[in-house]
């Protein structure tokens, strides 16, 4: 089958288009670095360098493919002048006229935990609306959503705060749980879904491990050498001024806080646990705390 992966190398991408390349698939990847091409060629994948801002290289792209894998790249949470939401929207929207024009009939979207929210999940509702938007697209184009939980790597914001003051310090975790996943079991589930016949809309959770933010920073210290490793809730208020202490886009960092905020509610997270996977992922967070005492 031929399949479009968007997300350059990235932490799921990257890992996917290889599950895809080893099954006997041909993967073409989008990356918006030339730089990259030579690195996706020599894994055996088709680069296509271009933007997601650009729907005409989108469309030509697309066409002619079985199924497309979706997402919205990071960006930059520090410029000042950046609407993420609307990035978002432009993006979603993007994806619908290339999916349209190109006659695909098999995309899986990358989402998020909280996704179902139409307020109270701050930075998440740009997710919310991509999937809205992917969603007006005819009933003969099969979605699946992937909505993943906390990522492992999120955790690497943590560092300087261990290093500096002893302990991770958040407006969530603590005593309560935190389903956490890794992109690796993130890019499972989506090369799954993608050779999945398949017709209307589906949601799939992805998750590898649900601990508590105590356990997670108990985990986290035996890997780096500090086993009485806290963690501490901090109010709403401290985790806002520290985000804009640091630079970062004011909305942004007040979209952050109530993201976490509602994880720490169980507003974020009230979807999840009613359509929770059956079978978690294969990496838990003892695997990662490997990678992150490296860094460390």
């Amino acid at each position: 089958m031929k399949f479009i992966v968007t997300g350059s190398l990235g932490n799921i991408s990257k890992p996917l288009a290889q599950e895809l390349v080893q099954k006997g698939h041909r993967v073409t990847v989008i990356s918006s670095k030339p730089e990259k091409q030579k690195d996706i060629e020599a894994m055996g994948m088709i680069a296509a360098i271009g933007t997601l801002e650009d729907v005409d290289f989108l469309v030509s792209t697309f066409t002619g493919s079985d199924a497309v894998y979706c997402m919205v790249p990071p960006n930059d949470y520090f410029d000042l002048s950046l609407d993420l939401i609307a990035y978002y929207r432009r993006i979603g929207n993007n994806y619908v006229q290339a999916i349209h024009q190109s006659g695909v009939k098999r995309v899986v979207n990358l989402s998020t935990i909280g996704a179902h929210l139409e307020k109270g999940s701050g930075i998440l509702f740009g997710a919310h609306n991509v999937e809205k938007i992917l969603n007006e697209l005819s009933s003969d184009v099969a979605i699946t959503h992937i909505r993943p939980t906390s990522f492992y790597y999120n955790l690497y914001g943590y560092v300087d705060t261990i290093k500096n003051q002893g302990f991770i310090a958040a407006n969530y975790g603590a005593d309560k749980i935190i389903p956490w996943v890794s992109p690796i079991d993130i890019a499972a589930a989506i090369a799954e879904e993608l050779v999945t016949p398949f017709v209307g809309r589906k949601v799939r959770y992805v998750a590898s491990e649900e601990l508590t933010g105590n356990e997670t920073a108990s985990i986290l210290g035996a890997a780096i050498g500090n086993p009485d490793l806290k963690w501490r809730i901090i109010t709403n208020e401290q985790m806002l001024s520290g985000l804009e202490g640091a630079g970062m886009n004011s909305q942004i960092a007040a979209g952050l806080v109530e993201m976490y905020a509602s994880l720490y509610s169980g507003l974020l997270t009230e979807d999840y646990y009613r359509h929770k996977p059956t079978v978690m992922g294969k990496v838990k967070l003892k695997d990662f705390a490997k990678e992150f005492a490296a860094v460390f």
